[in-house]
């Protein structure tokens, strides 16, 4: 992975280039603890060798997963970066291309880059911050605490 800092005044801007095989969460989350992110949000295009996607069933409260172990085109990832126990935590969702033209979509659990993502990341000025909701038992953004930290 590879990445360029394309614009900086007050948040940055950076370009975010995978390579083949990389771990999209693992290395995304890495370079979200090595530039310091506290909130961002992102957009990426590109293509993965295998995807794991999620969706999320409300009554065991966790994600079913769906595996999709062939070649598909990414035809979006978007997501977020937000601090959950004051580390920053990535949020994605996908939706990918098989190549007879049928897509997947959901939550983004893993994925191995082939040959290459491209992914646009924008920091935000308000730090956002998770907070664990007990009747989903997801860990939501909470704008109010958010705001009172910045």
């Amino acid at each position: 992975m590879r990445s360029t800092l394309l614009y900086e005044r007050g948040e940055r801007t950076f370009a975010v280039v995978f390579d083949k095989d990389d771990d999209v969460l693992r290395d995304l989350t890495a370079f979200a603890q090595t530039q310091r992110l506290s909130a961002s949000h992102f957009t990426a295009i590109g293509a993965f060798s295998e995807v794991t996607l999620g969706y999320f069933d409300r009554e065991r409260k966790s994600y079913r997963k769906i595996v999709i172990a062939e070649q598909v085109e990414v035809l979006s990832l978007i997501g977020d970066v937000a601090l959950e126990g004051g580390e920053p935590k990535v949020h994605a969702h996908v939706v990918v291309g098989k190549s007879d033209g049928t897509a997947h979509g959901g939550h983004l659990l893993q994925a191995k880059v082939w040959p290459t993502l491209e992914l646009v990341l924008e920091e935000s000025p308000v730090h956002l911050r998770r907070r664990m909701d007990l009747a989903s038992g997801l860990a939501l953004i909470d704008i109010e605490r958010g705001r009172a930290a910045a």
